[in-house]
């Protein structure tokens, strides 16, 4: 077995083989009511890069050309997070377990964090089993815990019927791809309010967002397969509207029956007014409409944010698993 670093544009075959890899260990690992993530994505991320990032696939390739493992580093390139990477992949085929396969990749994936100059690296742990065992015994801790949460779209819009009443001077809105040119530098701004989310012992810093960063996140998704779809709460005169609240969907793959809930943000000059029940329960209507094949939204939500537990029990999300960003100083 050897460890290999991918090219910026893999061929099919070659994503064929890491695709394998992820498909088989996600169906090995995780309970079968979590949808596997589709050829599509596995392609688009091998291709396409996030913004403002840069990525490093490494695989472990067996005597007879098939992948027993794959990783991939994404080493982000703003300035405040320069110094920091994620791990955004480590599989192993179960085929190939118990033979230090994991071991390379991680021998490798440290060998390009030092070449790079990084000094800590984080990664998405699935709780309880051997991810989390192998994890601290490279010298990962947990450093902020989550779960995950599922929402049944049809029952939640039965028990919902409709969005609740906004206060005065609010409207909802809703697009799919990348935001309108009105609106782009107000969501930008409104990205900013992430900076008071929990994030926990993590060593990474909330990015500063701009007009031009949202609407490369966007195309990233859409470049990758993908599709993302966005609903608003505006407030204010048509000419001066500010983005008050928002929330983000994505489907990896356009046959996804699961949807991914990205970020939801409430502006602090506006909470306290139901914006977030509100731009969420909007969402699901239009995610009704232009995906009735979507039967469930998934989202990750730390132990420590109470607001957003309460509007997603609200809702009728419940918790499926426990997961956790493990960080490593290197």
């Amino acid at each position: 077995m050897t460890v290999t670093r991918l090219p910026s544009a893999p061929a099919d075959h070659v994503v064929d083989a890491w695709y394998e890899v992820v498909r088989t260990a996600h169906s090995h690992d995780l309970p079968a009511a979590v949808p596997p993530p589709g050829r599509a994505e596995s392609a688009g991320k091998l291709r396409f890069p996030g913004p403002r990032t840069r990525a490093v696939h490494l695989a472990a390739v067996a005597a007879d050309g098939s992948y027993d493992g794959v990783a991939t580093l994404v080493l982000f390139d703003d300035a405040v997070n320069r110094h920091t990477a994620f791990l955004d992949v480590l599989a192993v085929h179960p085929r190939a377990r118990n033979r230090g396969t994991g071991a390379r990749l991680w021998k490798a994936a440290h060998a390009e964090l030092a070449a790079d100059k990084r000094t800590s690296v984080s990664a998405a742990v699935e709780l309880g089993g051997h991810g989390e065992t192998f994890a601290r015994r490279l010298g990962f801790d947990n450093a902020l815990q989550l779960a995950w949460y599922v929402q049944n779209v049809p029952d939640a819009l039965a028990a919902r019927p409709l969005p609740p009443a906004l206060p005065d001077g609010y409207a909802l809105a809703h697009w799919t791809g990348v935001v309108p040119d009105a609106l782009a530098d107000a969501f930008a701004e409104a990205h900013n309010a992430m900076q008071d989310a929990p994030t926990g012992d993590m060593d990474q810093a909330a990015p500063a967002w701009d007009a031009a960063r949202v609407r490369a996140a966007a195309q990233v998704v859409e470049d990758r397969g993908g599709v993302i779809l966005s609903a608003a709460v505006l407030h204010g005169p048509p000419a001066e509207q500010t983005v008050a609240a928002y929330t983000e969907l994505v489907l990896r793959d356009p046959s996804d029956t699961r949807a991914l809930q990205y970020d939801t943000v409430v502006v602090p000059a506006h909470r306290g007014r139901g914006l977030g029940i509100a731009v969420k329960r909007h969402m699901m209507g239009v995610l009704a409409a232009a995906r009735p094949g979507v039967r469930e939204i998934g989202t990750t939500v730390a132990d420590e944010n109470g607001p957003m537990l309460a509007v997603n029990e609200r809702l009728g999300y419940r918790r499926e698993r426990t997961v956790a960003y493990f960080q490593a100083t290197l």
